[in-house]
């Protein structure tokens, strides 16, 4: 019988990479702006570029299921990140905008945002990153 080893598949590598850029992330935020998650900074960031946006929108965006973000967004507000109202065309929906505070913490952390993705793209190419980008869009297509 042939074993199946998962460390020895892209698929491995690939999240062994995301969870590892993802732990460095959240240390470099911390240092920054004490108690935001990676995750509360992407629905920020994702608010700030989306004015509008509907909740289960931003969690197709972000990769997270409609709860977590619902208890993503319950937290930035009680942390004064967000401010949420009643959409007043569906009363079933939520309008939601980034508090000064929120403005605030997102001006402080594009920098490091940026700075992020440069120590974690040291060393690879453009030319290298368009090649990941090209088969990471197929193996999307195929699935």
């Amino acid at each position: 019988m042939q074993k199946i080893d998962p460390t020895s598949t892209i698929f491995y590598t690939i999240e062994n990479a995301i969870k590892t850029y993802r732990k460095y992330v959240q240390k470099k935020l911390s240092a920054v702006a004490d108690g935001i998650t990676v995750d509360q900074m992407m629905i920020l960031a994702t608010l700030d570029e989306n004015l509008g946006m509907a909740q289960n929108e931003i969690a197709d965006l972000v990769f997270k299921d409609h709860a977590s973000v619902t208890r993503i967004i319950e937290l930035l507000v009680k942390n004064d990140y967000l401010t949420r109202s009643i959409n007043e065309a569906d009363r079933r929906k939520f309008n939601l905008h980034i508090s000064a505070k929120g403005h605030a913490t997102l001006k402080l952390l594009k920098p490091v945002i940026y700075q992020n993705r440069k120590d974690a793209l040291r060393g690879v190419s453009e030319t290298e990153v368009n090649q990941l980008f090209t088969i990471l869009n197929k193996i999307i297509h195929n699935c």
